[in-house]
């Protein structure tokens, strides 16, 4: 891909911003991607939809809480009036606040689908368009170039600085050291 504003070429097709100019390629990329056709955007105010998944484990926990609400209040009726039906009621209720309200968020945990995902539904990666053989670049495997044969002229050998001078050996400056000594005690 290159960059719209400058031309330069870009490594690969993930670049966000063109490493000459800094021109932001991101809407490139999904003109690329859509054919021309710039990507449609909701509007901040449009309602915001819910998944399923979501909405689901959302029933199960309002079921669940209003179990922990509802239970006792019953409970407390069934227990002042002395009705068969009072106490059936607070069984069922039990049974399908604290029960069906964990089972309704492990349903929709598992099996519903989630939130759409943030990729517009037909849109492809972009992927470029095959180059004629004239413009496509060249391939190199290598980092650097394959070494010539011959050398180079104009380049003279690095001197070996070791054969000039051999360094001292560890003991010399003590010699010196005592021979001044010496010759100063004369």
């Amino acid at each position: 891909m290159f960059c719209p504003q400058c031309g330069q070429q870009q490594a690969t097709g993930a670049v966000r911003f063109c490493s000459r100019c800094g021109f932001p390629l991101d809407s490139v990329i999904h003109l690329l991607a859509n054919g021309g056709m710039l990507p449609v955007y909701r509007s901040p105010d449009a309602p915001n939809e819910i998944s399923p998944r979501k909405r689901g484990v959302k029933q199960g926990g309002i079921l669940l809480l209003s179990g922990a609400v509802l239970v006792p209040i019953l409970g407390v009726l069934a227990s002042y009036g002395n009705s068969q039906f009072l106490e059936i009621l607070v069984a069922f209720a039990a049974i399908i606040c604290f029960v069906g309200g964990p089972l309704r968020m492990l349903f929709a945990g598992v099996f519903e689908e989630g939130a759409p995902s943030k990729i517009m539904p037909g849109v492809r990666p972009y992927v470029p368009a095959p180059m004629p053989a004239q413009f496509a670049p060249q391939v190199q495997n290598a980092a650097l170039p394959p070494r010539s044969a011959q050398p180079h002229t104009g380049w003279r050998q690095r001197p070996n600085t070791a054969e000039l001078i051999s360094p001292p050996s560890v003991t010399e400056n003590t010699t010196r050291l005592l021979d001044k000594e010496e010759r100063k005690e004369h």
